[in-house]
């Protein structure tokens, strides 16, 4: 999973599925759209806007939770 923020037009976006997949996009309202690739799996969420949808004007932490880390070097 990647999840990349653009300032100059204040988009967040999680990718679920790396790689380049074709997309059909479903949008949820005028700030979020899905992105649905082969065989109905999501492989991305887009959100504009994304200071105000994500609340308070700034973006949130994020926190991870119950995922191994097993597979992530240490330094």
């Amino acid at each position: 999973m990647k999840i990349s923020y653009d300032p100059e037009i204040d988009a967040l976006y999680i990718r679920l599925i790396e790689g380049k997949h074709e997309c059909r996009t479903v949008r949820l309202n005028e700030e979020i759209a899905l992105n649905i690739g082969p065989d109905e799996k999501l492989v991305g969420i887009e959100i504009l806007d994304a200071t105000e949808v994500l609340g308070q004007g700034r973006l949130p932490d994020v926190t991870l939770e119950n995922i191994p880390l097993a597979a992530a070097v240490l330094y």
